[in-house]
């Protein structure tokens, strides 16, 4: 029993964290309809924005988060900007920008390769990494416990922002049609540009507590982000309430399969539910059908 509440403790961590990530694709995707491929590059630059604002910077932890979630989000839009809008107003054809997008992300982790190595480096020890006791004699670590909060507390203020603000109402109204929501008078770039900020900001935070509890090197974002991808396409893309639940399905499976099968299986599990997903449910749990689809 014990085994079964830590697992499932740090399925729900894990998922937290595939979440950040998965919320970002959905969001872009449910505006431009393609998968942003280039988002593992951004929580690589939140990542070693953090570590070099705590080290040659000296900031506390506080300060260096706060700063590298702005960096990443600028990056974001810089990358939007130069990359992808030239394209999406050249032609609607989604499938040039999603080869743009793995472009950047290549030329993204190589820049950080020519320009700090490829060599992991380890972020000072500003989150704690002791040990919790749990009911039932179970036991995770309070950095988990941290990714947990922390991902509950900026999911919950995207979806306040969302509701609650005139920007958030322009982005639900772009998630179903953007022509039309331009045409009301938005201005679309500035739109799209918010989104771009935002999905930056959330794979920063995953960045942050990834290179944290692992280390930090420019490929962290490869098989993170393809996980949180998968996340997303199980739960719908374009369908953030599915981002969400597609993310911690995955975290708990790939816990318990750990806990009581073998780590061996687990990449296993979470291809075989996504092509599960894609054979039963080709739209994911909460996703709609869309006329096109990259």
């Amino acid at each position: 029993m014990d085994i079964l509440v830590q697992q499932i403790v740090n399925g729900l961590s894990l998922g937290s964290v595939y979440a950040l990530i998965a919320v970002g694709y959905s969001l872009v995707y449910s505006i431009l309809l393609f998968s942003n491929f280039s988002h593992g590059g951004f929580l690589v630059i939140g990542g070693y924005a953090c570590y070099y604002l705590l080290v040659a910077g000296e900031l506390n932890i506080f300060a260096a988060g706060f700063f590298s979630l702005i960096g990443a989000g600028v990056a974001a839009v810089i990358v939007e900007k130069l990359a992808y809008k030239p394209i999406r107003e050249r032609t609607p054809t989604t499938l040039y920008i999603l080869v743009a997008s793995m472009g950047m992300n290549i030329v993204i982790e190589n820049l950080f390769v020519l320009t700090v190595g490829g060599r992991p480096k380890a972020l000072p020890p500003v989150i704690p990494m002791d040990s919790v006791n749990l009911f039932g004699g179970a036991t995770t670590n309070v950095a988990d416990l941290m990714a947990l909060a922390t991902a509950i507390i900026f999911l919950a203020g995207l979806q306040s922002f969302l509701v609650r603000t005139k920007w958030g109402l322009a982005i639900r109204a772009a998630s179903y049609n953007l022509r039309t929501t331009g045409l009301m008078g938005v201005n679309v770039n500035r739109l799209i540009a918010i989104v771009f900020f935002v999905s930056g900001m959330l794979a920063a935070v995953a960045g942050i507590f990834l290179s944290a509890k692992y280390t930090l090197f420019p490929q962290l974002g490869g098989m993170i982000t393809t996980k949180a991808f998968v996340a997303a396409v199980i739960g719908g893309l374009g369908s953030l309430p599915g981002a969400v639940v597609g993310s911690l399905i995955l975290g708990l499976a790939e816990m318990l399969t750990t806990g009581f099968l073998s780590s061996l299986f687990r990449d296993l599990i979470v291809f075989f539910l996504l092509i599960a997903t894609l054979v039963v449910r080709p739209t994911g749990l909460f996703g709609k059908s869309v006329g096109e689809k990259v």
